[in-house]
């Protein structure tokens, strides 16, 4: 509210300005040509002199353009422009403009030049009142003065706002309205800090057995992960007050501003304590002094150096509880991390299954969600899901669905939500020829036999030949349960699957292409780490050659290996060994299998994307046309869910609209507004209405169950042609096998 005032009066401030300004501009400044003041004796010597050409009268005002001769204007243009171009301009009163005329009339009478006739009048030649020409000069006068004090005013504020420098951005919130009971998936990280809410609120309870109130806490964990928003649940169940800042607000230009910024900002937390600070991205202030080239003097060390002063320096700062959040804790300075500044550290980890169904159904809670969706097979599917990746993921279900006109989001919304959180959307418009597309199916057909073949590789869960993201195609997996750690025969099975595309282009298409990139270079990572950081070498054991810290530009100018160079071939030599026995195991699989790879691969150039059933039916044994005739009638049944659910859903809208018309109705004839006749016939259009509702309802479930009854009639009739298909079949396989028993006695 005080924003929008103190917006209101600048503006009529700067318009007060404007409209003096331009009065100023007015009366002071004469944008025309310069005229020569001259007197009326003048005028009338240079009439009689004869050097005088026109005269123009306005409001006591006249104007003199000369003869040809004497002018300054020789053109006929210039001088076609009086009065605005003119010679010289003189005052006049009555007395003055008789003798103007009498002098023009004998002027005429003796050298009979029609200097009369060059006579122009504007308006009656009136002489202004001494009222307005005391009265306009004081008002011009009065108006520079208020612009003067106006513009001083101004110039006072913005000397002010150049001051404000120094002063902090923080934004404080009262109310904030998170609470605990809005987070899943952190419980543990809920618990810890609820103790700091205990101390907010009955801090005697602690103080009187000698406890200390928490200083800082320190919330670190990856993107996503909810740190900032279990920070404003703290500032909501303690129902204190909420300062909020970001790390990169102290930094500016101008040295020493940080400094100051901090100072002002735990000024400001003593007036509204107790409180809670909070500094987001505190690694934009917090990284390690001394960690650039730059010196130890510059202007972010002596923000962190006055940071650390006012978290635990001479001054004590009691019921101020600071609480940060960051990705980066590795890269903070020590100083910053020791007890007394920020006493605790909370992991706000990524959550895991349980965690990631319960902050599932928080987002899900203001969407319509279709009653088939299952929350418990959502989570076991968004395995390595932050918090924000769940949000994403929703909101992208909720635009697909409205896009389609749903007024319920399907599971295959979410799924499709899924799919663009990790890879991006399709492009189902990039023209593709038949060859990249056949590539493409071979490639994605290696990927998933020989996945689902592996013994623990994740569950294929889907396979598309539609270019998402960077990728022509993809297969993806989905973990049935949350690892934390890998076995060195999953590492192995996994590496075998990611050259099972390769190996499928290579044993199907006679050629390899570029499209193995990705996976040449995953696969080489994976195996070198391996080798090098986790110790699965059979030569080099339990060993480690490499470092995962980061390296500061300024204590390390160079990353050095901390083994020699034969050893460094040696390493390379392992990882090559791991690379081809995986070649070797993943190209065995499509060799024994290569009926599979090609009745995916058909499938896919058919339908472009396949699901986890019909990987499952391929391995089964069923042919490429059952899985297709599966497919087509999977997707009429959802397409009659859809159009089931798109009428429920504008039946309940026109039911809605009706009961609100009855509402409004009641409450008008409780008024009086309507008579009681009136509200009867409402009613009956309210009944009317829902027969009607009731009778497409009705309409539409007959129709699909005739629907149902040919489907079943095609049915039986193809069942019956079945047994004279096996007929032939059998009597085919009979001559066949007496056909070879011949060629046997032949030979």
């Amino acid at each position: 509210m005080n924003n929008k005032k103190k917006s209101s009066f600048s503006f009529i401030y700067a318009l007060i300005i404007l409209i003096v300004c331009l009065m100023l501009i007015f009366a002071f400044v004469n944008t025309g040509t310069k005229i020569d003041e001259t007197q009326p004796s003048s005028v009338i010597e240079m009439i009689d002199e004869g050097k005088v050409d026109e005269l123009y009268f306005y409001n006591g005002e006249g104007y003199v353009l000369l003869t040809v001769d004497n002018s300054k204007f020789k053109t006929e243009e210039d001088r076609e422009r009086f009065p605005n171009n003119a010679d010289l301009y003189f005052e006049y009163t009555s007395t003055s403009l008789e003798l103007i005329l009498t002098a023009v009339n004998l002027y005429n009478n003796t050298e009979g030049l029609p200097v009369e006739n060059k006579i122009t009048w504007e308006n009656p030649p009136v002489r202004s009142s001494w009222v307005e020409s005391l009265i306009m000069p004081l008002l011009y006068v009065v108006l520079a003065c208020g612009a003067v004090f106006l513009i001083f005013r101004m110039f006072a504020k913005s000397n002010n706002s150049a001051m404000q420098f120094g002063k902090n951005k923080a934004r404080i919130t009262s109310d904030v309205k998170v609470r605990f009971s809005d987070i899943a998936g952190a419980d543990e990280e809920k618990e810890e800090l609820k103790e700091i809410v205990e101390f907010l609120k009955h801090p005697q309870r602690f103080t009187e057995l000698g406890a200390r109130i928490p200083k800082g806490v320190l919330l670190v964990g990856n993107p996503g992960t909810g740190k900032t928003l279990l920070a404003r649940a703290v500032a909501g169940e303690s129902n204190v007050p909420f300062l909020s800042i970001s790390g990169s607000d102290f930094v500016e230009m101008f040295v020493g501003v940080g400094a100051s910024r901090v100072r002002d900002l735990f000024d400001q937390a003593k007036k509204c304590q107790p409180c809670i600070v909070f500094i987001d991205e505190i690694d934009a202030v917090g990284r390690q002094r001394g960690a650039g080239l730059g010196g130890g003097n510059d202007e972010r060390e002596q923000t962190l150096n006055q940071l650390l002063v006012e978290m635990d320096g001479f001054e004590a700062n009691e019921g101020i509880i600071v609480l940060a959040a960051t990705n980066r804790a590795d890269v903070l300075d020590p100083a910053l991390l020791r007890p007394g500044r920020f006493d605790r550290q909370i992991y706000v980890h990524v959550p895991d299954v349980r965690g990631r169904e319960g902050i599932i159904r928080i987002h899900a809670r203001n969407k319509p969600i279709a009653d088939d969706v299952d929350f418990v097979t959502l989570a076991r599917i968004t395995s390595g899901f932050t918090g924000a990746d769940i949000e994403n993921m929703l909101n992208e279900a909720a635009i697909i669905a409205a896009r389609n006109h749903r007024p319920k989001i399907l599971m295959q919304d979410i799924t499709e939500g899924i799919n663009k959180v990790i890879m991006g959307p399709q492009k189902k418009s990039l023209l593709m020829t038949d060859k990249d597309k056949l590539i493409t199916a071979y490639h994605e057909s290696g990927h998933a036999i020989v996945g689902k073949l592996m013994e623990h590789c994740e569950d294929v869960q889907e396979v598309s030949i539609i270019p998402r993201g960077m990728a022509a195609g993809y297969t993806m997996s989905r973990p049935d349960s949350d690892d934390n750690h890998m076995g060195k025969l999953k590492l192995n099975d996994e590496i075998a699957m990611m050259m099972g595309g390769r190996l499928s282009e290579e044993l199907f298409m006679d050629d390899i292409s570029t499209g193995a990139s990705n996976d040449i270079k995953r696969a080489t990572e994976v195996a070198r780490k391996m080798v090098t950081l986790w110790g699965m070498s059979d030569k080099f054991g339990f060993m480690s050659f490499g470092s995962e810290e980061e390296i500061f530009v300024g204590r390390d100018y160079q990353s050095k290996n901390d083994y020699s160079e034969t050893v460094a071939a040696e390493i390379d030599a392992e990882v090559k060994k791991i690379l081809d026995y995986n070649y070797a195991r993943a190209k065995k699989i499509l060799q024994d299998n290569k009926k599979y790879v090609k009745e995916m691969a058909e499938l896919l150039l058919a339908k472009d994307t396949i699901y986890k059933e019909e990987v499952d039916m391929i391995l089964s044994g069923k042919t490429k046309e059952e899985i297709i005739m599966h497919m087509d009638e999977q997707e009429k049944i959802r397409r009659e869910e859809e159009k089931k659910a798109r009428l429920q859903g504008e039946i309940d809208k026109k039911m809605k609209e009706i009961d609100q018309k009855v509402k409004t109705a009641e409450m008008y004839l409780k008024e009086g507004i309507i008579s009681q006749k009136d509200y009867e016939l409402i009613l009956k259009e309210r009944e009317n209405a829902l027969k009607k509702l009731e009778e497409s309802k009705t309409l539409n479930e007959e129709s699909k169950v005739d629907e149902s009854a040919e489907l079943s009639k095609e049915k039986v009739e193809e069942q019956n042609e079945e047994p004279e298909k096996e007929k032939t079949v059998v009597k085919t396989n009979k001559q066949q096998k007496e056909k070879e028993k011949k060629d046997d006695k032949k030979e």
